[in-house]
């Protein structure tokens, strides 16, 4: 393994890698902060402020899933207004001139997706969609914000951060007056169809991951610190076999000791760089 150290800002040798296709993206929180979109882990990372929701707390408490609703309700506005960055937008062109091979994120905001990236894997699921623990039924997001405008007519509250998960800060007096509401199918509890800390991705989506970086030629991490181990194992799965690993990243990460490249710049302008090097034949 060969330890770099963060500061490198030339991206023409990570980018000969990436014009020879066959690159699998791995992003995470940081390539969406310029999309308004808090980290956790950066500068001015929520996780120094604020625990998230973990699923052992949703499932086992009313008083949880009402504090998390009531958060989420006013957050995920927030993140349904968000709109893609230059980060998002070159990786879509990086996809669309064929040098990528996957996508995978780690963010549950939909942007690549705005941005035009197709068959993205969205590792921890997506804050636009809503499902039940009873009888598994999924809906849009949407729906079930009418429904909790309805039930709380006279909710008014003020929010003071919004984080990643769309979990925004308000004071404990405005989360106890919230109403919950259920599955109109059977009743059931309702949670973001995300993985919450503590909640394991469901294997079929870690096995799809996988084959991704097996078949790969190179693997290119996006402003994640790679600190939770569901983003990171790839990481390490890829340099144990050989797979160069590449990072974009403002700040160190856990993945670095593995990172055959590494690039410390801001996404939005990395990436531009980035697309402007890869100017050969298209791949696709």
């Amino acid at each position: 393994m060969l330890a770099l150290e963060p500061g490198s800002t030339d991206i023409g040798p990570l980018a000969q890698t990436v014009a020879a296709g066959g690159v699998v993206v791995l992003s995470g929180a940081g390539i969406s902060t310029e999309s308004g979109i808090p980290d956790y882990r950066g500068e001015s990372g929520s996780l120094r402020t604020h625990t998230p929701m973990t699923y052992g707390d949703f499932v086992a408490s009313e008083s949880g899933r009402q504090r998390y609703w009531a958060r989420s309700h006013l957050g995920w506005r927030t993140i349904a207004r968000a709109t893609p960055n230059d980060g998002h937008r070159a990786v879509a062109a990086l996809q669309a001139r064929g040098y990528l091979s996957g996508v995978i994120t780690q963010n549950v905001d939909g942007l690549h997706q705005a941005a035009g990236a197709r068959d993205v894997i969205e590792l921890h699921g997506n804050l636009d969609r809503v499902i039940c623990l009873s009888c598994g039924t999924t809906s849009a997001r949407e729906a079930l914000d009418r429904r909790l405008k309805e039930a709380n007519q006279d909710f008014e509250a003020e929010v003071t951060r919004i984080n990643p998960d769309g979990d925004a800060e308000l004071p404990a007096e405005a989360v106890g007056t919230f109403r919950l509401v259920d599955c109109t199918k059977c009743g059931g509890i309702l949670k973001p169809d995300v993985v919450f800390f503590g909640e394991n991705v469901p294997r079929p989506r870690v096995e799809r991951c996988y084959q991704l970086i097996d078949d790969a030629n190179a693997v290119l991490v996006l402003g994640s610190s790679l600190t939770v181990m569901s983003g990171f194992r790839f990481v390490r799965h890829a340099a144990k076999s050989g797979t160069p690993v590449l990072i974009i990243n403002q700040g160190l990460t856990r993945g670095d000791p593995y990172a055959t490249q590494r690039v410390n710049l801001p996404l939005g302008q990395a990436l531009t760089e980035l697309l402007e090097e890869t100017t050969g034949p298209s791949h696709a």
